[in-house]
């Protein structure tokens, strides 16, 4: 009976955290609170923003956006280049977007400061097909944690300018909204040129982003140095993790993505657990948790029917199922998790 009892409300609690998951801790600002595509023209030279390094220096544009009802309308930018990887190695330069109060008031981007607009590596379909698979993976995200940064997919007519003729590119992008916006409705600050021992971070948050990168098979990150990771400070100094940047995980699988051979693995497809290790409570808690929203993970995919061919779905889920396959066998989830997990 005690046993049914605490099986009884281990599950209240899980749907409980499902409850507030969902949904809860996305931005409330206009960008962000439309399903559908944006459509967005913007023209800048390429070349000037990969040749520039220095983080200050902004180009500035104008960038045209559809608003209800079909009508175009505009609004004053600046743009630069952001990262290093992609920068170097692809004919599109991942984007900062830099917008002015006064000039987003009223706007649909209004409330951002600051964003960042990720597009495809080159011009090609199985580039825009990689673009929507990165962005899948920020959406497969908000169902497994609170904390998250919120997306928009973007259908965007890039206007390359770097020589006298420009040329024009019909490219799928999305819009992340700013570190300092998720931090905000954590009622928390990004905690910036800080080295966190993985010891401080908060329990559950960081075995839930364990679990989600080890799931879109993602060993490109690391929450000691903030590589591809930002670590919110709370007011009662609490640390928690919030994950961005898939685009070397599995799910993905870009032509360009590379593995470490320090990691051991032959190909970004296959699994690593890379999380510290953690309580037995917090690791099976998390557990029950990902079996708990399996079907909305997997419901996410089939919302993506529009913009992926049915083969690309299909394989996605059955990626997605051999996760939920470990998590459900105890001896994988003890041979291919628990004994996998970091103690330095």
């Amino acid at each position: 009976m005690k046993t049914h009892l605490k099986i009884n409300l281990a599950l209240f609690f899980i749907l409980i955290f499902h409850g507030f998951v969902v949904g809860q801790g996305k931005s409330n600002l206009p960008l962000f609170n439309n399903e559908e595509p944006i459509e967005v023209r913007l023209g800048f030279s390429t070349k000037e923003l990969k040749k520039e390094k220095a983080d200050s220096v902004y180009f500035p544009s104008i960038m045209h956006y559809k608003v209800a009802g079909g009508e175009w309308d505009s609004i004053k930018v600046d743009l630069r280049a952001r990262g290093n990887f992609r920068r170097n190695q692809c004919f599109f330069p991942p984007i900062r977007v830099k917008i002015k109060r006064k000039d987003s008031n009223g706007t649909l981007f209004e409330g951002n400061k600051s964003l960042k607009l990720v597009v495809p590596c080159k011009n090609g379909k199985t580039d825009n097909d990689q673009l929507v698979k990165e962005y899948l993976c920020y959406k497969l995200k908000e169902q497994v944690t609170p904390y998250f940064f919120s997306t928009s997919l973007v259908n965007l007519t890039l206007i390359d300018e770097s020589s006298k003729n420009s040329k024009s590119f019909e490219v799928k992008a999305f819009f992340i909204e700013d570190d300092d916006l998720v931090a905000e409705r954590a009622e928390a600050k990004i905690a910036k040129g800080k080295q966190i021992l993985p010891g401080r971070l908060q329990e559950v948050p960081a075995v839930r982003v364990d679990f989600f990168q080890y799931m879109i098979a993602n060993t490109d990150w690391s929450a000691v140095t903030q590589h591809n990771i930002k670590i919110m400070q709370t007011t009662n100094n609490d640390f928690i993790p919030v994950a961005y940047d898939f685009d070397m995980s599995g799910i993905v699988h870009a032509y360009y993505s590379v593995t470490s051979e320090l990691l051991n693995i032959s190909s970004v497809r296959e699994r690593l657990f890379r999380g510290f290790c953690r309580s037995d409570v917090a690791m099976q808690q998390v557990r029950e948790e990902y079996l708990a929203a399996e079907p909305k993970i997997l419901g996410v995919v089939d919302g993506f029917s529009s913009e992926l061919s049915s083969k690309d779905l299909s394989d996605i889920k059955k990626f997605l199922g051999e996760f939920f396959d470990i998590l459900k066998n105890d001896k994988r989830f003890n041979d291919e998790i628990m004994s996998k997990c970091r103690t330095n």
